[in-house]
């Protein structure tokens, strides 16, 4: 296990009896799982002095640790470090078929995963990374976070003061520290702002305690012992094959096993993903509200319901050839448990399923910063008593709000994980592994910017978003534009600006949000998103022209209706005396005045011409500041 030096580190002498650590950093991630080591990697390479303090010996979390290593979602988005983690893996495997396990199109060896982060991080001069501590308390001054304090097995504190901290706990430890305002369970409409949230409880969902199987072969005997408290009636009617005394599963133990199969290098035995909902391994438990070192007793009943299902596959579903696998993560076990649900911090916007379902009616997407397509899914299978109805309402692909991750009234912290300002409904999209390592990203780069260059991200949306896009993340989920499109910055500018809308659809496990950029742009369409936005002052000649498309001269009567600035003026004549050179690039096909434009075509002469996305000052909330032109 490598760990980089970091010069730049304060690391004072033990004190006294108490062997009290510190440190001093610019960037503090609590929490090396999967938005946290995101956000210590993206931290580091910005340039701010970062330290990721993490309470197992492993990086990546869901990914890793918690062995959920067939990822949810996100196929169709190449964004960010999701796509260069996925990048990696191809490379490790020498395939880019990862799709063994009929789950995801991306499944992997969690030890696989553990091992690029490390790579990762062992590359970044600035980041220091712990392992081995748990978190304790937050230190702060005021309403003002100045870092944390942590404590080991062996009973030793450290504390770690920063000038900004990233709360990447799993359960969202550091911001119910901190004293920020949080929601835990089901909520009502008055808290959701959703009309169909379905009362305040206190369930949450279920978590699993993953494992790693491994097929050794026929005539093998891995059995294992029976565990504390088995019940073989716990698993029954888990597949077809099970004895039942309802309805049995419809699909049978092998195929269940397939559900999360993972790749494995060529010759090599199969290894399957253990995390079956259908009285399988999920298990309720909610000690959300335990110091994190107090939770690991607890977290004994979830192992078992594990250990069980194993021990009820070898024996009653006679697959005792499949055993835990002694090279993965804990002997097989997971090092920590799935957490799917934990706090939700009360942020600056709390993100609903009603902005998903139609983002454009709402203006929270202007500000967004990562991209997810998941479905809401929410696990209730183990509730002890009798859950409240949660409705799965359809979404299409969407994108996360900054707003999300900014606690109402803490500052100097940022929130990543699955802790993030969004419904008890949403956070059943929101929280699977993809779209917490771009939440993550996002998080380390909002960090390090606010440090090295002191710039606040709540009136700084669109330069985060400008240095998003450099790194090739996503601020819009349109499936139809990959990064490889030499036009693919611009769409994304345009498209959260929304002055040309996507289209979203519910497809499934992998929903989708469309540009459609080779359509032609139709007048009808761009009135409506005009008159949203409030960013153009349209020109007369369009009314009554609904029928038709947007033509090269519709946007030249539109350029010379707009009240620019004469600072603006100035950059545009530059723009325009460079225009054709500049615009090569782009594959532009020569266009008569009359001739209509696809909605690609206009995005590039919007966004080079019109400069909507920096000209567009911003609010949190995602309305446009700008008094001159600006509604919405």
């Amino acid at each position: 296990m490598r760990n980089v030096i970091v010069s730049v580190f304060l690391l004072l002498p033990f004190i006294g009896s108490s062997q009290l650590k510190k440190l001093q950093t610019q960037v503090l991630v609590v929490g090396g799982g999967t938005g946290g080591v995101a956000a210590g990697i993206q931290s580091a390479r910005t340039g701010a002095q970062t330290v990721i303090v993490e309470q197992t010996g492993w990086l990546g979390g869901m990914l890793t640790a918690a062995g959920v290593s067939c990822t949810d979602g996100n196929a169709a988005l190449h964004s960010g470090i999701w796509e260069e983690f996925r990048q990696a893996l191809y490379k490790h495997y020498g395939t880019r078929n990862l799709e063994t396990g009929w789950v995801s199109e991306t499944c992997f060896e969690p030890h696989v995963g553990d091992s690029i982060f490390k790579a990762w991080a062992a590359r970044e001069t600035n980041l220091k990374v712990y392992y081995g501590w748990y978190f304790d308390r937050a230190l702060k001054t005021g309403n003002k976070v100045t870092g944390a304090a942590f404590v080991n097995s062996r009973g030793e504190h450290m504390e770690v003061e920063a000038m900004f901290t990233i709360d990447a706990t799993e359960l969202g430890d550091v911001f119910a520290s901190a004293g920020a305002a949080y929601d835990l369970g089901t909520e009502d409409s008055s808290q959701s702002g959703e009309k169909i949230a379905p009362g305040r409880s206190a369930m949450i969902q279920d978590l699993t305690w993953t494992a790693t199987l491994k097929n050794f072969g026929k005539g093998a005997d891995k059995t294992i012992p029976v565990p504390p408290g088995y019940e073989a009636t716990r698993y029954y009617c888990s597949t077809s094959d099970a004895p039942c005394n309802g309805s049995p599963y419809a699909m049978n133990t092998l195929k269940v096993l397939d559900y999360g199969k993972l790749s494995v290098p060529k010759g090599s035995p199969y290894k399957y993903m253990l995390n079956w909902p259908a009285h399988g391994n999920d298990c309720y438990l909610n000690v959300v509200e335990l110091k994190p070192i107090e939770r690991e007793q607890e977290y004994r009943k979830a192992k078992d319901q594990t250990l069980g299902f194993i021990h009820f596959l070898q024996t009653k579903l006679k697959q005792k050839n499949i055993g835990l696998a002694e090279d993965e993560m804990d002997g097989g076990m997971a090092f920590i448990p799935y957490n799917r649900e934990g706090r939700r911090v009360r942020g600056k916007v709390r993100f609903n399923v009603d902005h998903m379902r139609a983002p454009y009616d709402y203006k929270l997407y202007r500000t967004g910063i990562a991209v997810g397509d998941y479905p809401v899914d929410h696990h209730h299978g183990q509730y002890p008593g009798r859950p409240p109805s949660i409705p799965f309402p359809k979404v299409p692909a969407f994108n996360i709000p900054l707003g999300a991750l900014l606690p109402e009234r803490i500052s100097n912290l940022v929130v990543c994980e699955k802790g993030i300002s969004v419904s008890n409904i949403a956070n059943g999209s929101t929280r699977l592994q993809p779209v917490v390592l771009l939440t993550g990203q996002a998080a380390g780069l909002l960090a390090a910017t606010k440090v090295l260059r002191g710039e606040d991200p709540i009136t700084g949306v669109r330069h985060l978003q400008e240095q998003l896009l450099k790194i090739r993340c996503w601020l819009m989920p349109f499936a139809d534009v990959p990064v490889t499109d030499p036009a693919w910055e611009m769409v994304q500018r345009i498209g959260v600006t929304g002055i040309i809308e996507g289209v979203g659809k519910a497809e499934g496990w992998a929903n989708k949000m469309y540009f459609y950029p080779d359509s032609l742009l139709r007048v009808s369409d761009f009135l409506r998103a005009g008159t949203r936005t409030g960013l153009l002052r349209l020109a007369d000649h369009f009314v009554g022209a609904d029928h038709r498309y947007v033509t090269l001269a519709d946007l030249t009567l539109l350029y010379k209706a707009q009240d620019f600035r004469p600072t603006e003026m100035r950059h545009k004549a530059g723009r325009l005396r460079t225009a054709e050179h500049d615009l090569e690039k782009y594959h532009l096909p020569k266009k008569a005045a009359a001739d209509p434009l696809t909605r690609k075509e206009a995005a590039i002469y919007l966004d080079y011409f019109f400069d909507l996305f920096e000209e567009s000052e911003l609010s949190i909330n995602g309305s446009y500041q700008r008094s001159s032109k600006a509604g919405g």
